[in-house]
């Protein structure tokens, strides 16, 4: 794998996903860290890690995480690669 250009940790609030309904809060979560990372790391293509899925989806789609702590990676060709930091 190529090295990366930039990495950074980022603890991206997702308080926001009140404004959906209770069976779409998981989905919204999902797509906030999507803009997030892809507003912060100026890129278009952003690619989620498993851990990610799993850390919002572990207490089911009503009830995501407040805040998640994710390391982002940048490489060369503009690829965002992003997974769940070690806390």
């Amino acid at each position: 794998m190529a090295e990366a250009l930039k990495e950074h940790i980022y603890v991206i609030p997702l308080r926001e996903v009140k404004r959906a309904p209770r069976r779409k809060r998981g989905n919204t979560a999902i797509k906030d860290i999507r803009t997030f990372l892809e507003r912060h790391m100026k890129s278009e293509d952003v690619k989620l890690d498993q851990s990610i899925n799993e850390k919002v989806w572990e207490n089911g789609s009503g009830k995501p995480p407040r805040k998640i702590r994710v390391r982002a990676m940048k490489f060369e060709d503009g690829q965002v690669q992003a997974e769940l930091a070690e806390e």
